[in-house]
């Protein structure tokens, strides 16, 4: 297959880059299917921002966001990493450790 140099918009900055005629071959062969939407100055400065976020936390490698909670079990105030959507009760992490180890459920929080 044979591959010619295009010019394509970038998404973020609307600056015209090449996507080359090397760069579809390697797409090609990595099986990637979509054409890049950045241009290689944002996608490095995008990079460059995740990884600043630490790395980890999942999608997107910035810190995760916690929610304040009031435990279904003590009382205690706590915080866990996801949004508690009020159909099943929410632990802090001392008594959901214990609630798995007693019950082996695997309920969350």
């Amino acid at each position: 297959m044979a591959f010619d140099d295009r010019d394509l918009t970038c998404a973020e900055c609307s600056q015209t880059f090449v996507f080359t005629a090397d760069d579809q071959q390697y797409h090609n062969d990595k099986g990637y299917t979509n054409e890049p939407k950045r241009c290689p100055d944002c996608r490095r400065s995008r990079r460059v921002r995740y990884n600043e976020g630490g790395g980890s936390g999942g999608y997107g490698g910035g810190p995760r966001q916690m929610h304040s909670i009031t435990c279904d079990q003590c009382g205690k105030d706590a915080e866990v990493p996801f949004l508690p959507r009020g159909d099943r009760p929410v632990y802090c992490g001392d008594c959901y450790s214990s609630q798995r180890g007693s019950s082996g459920s695997s309920s969350r929080y």
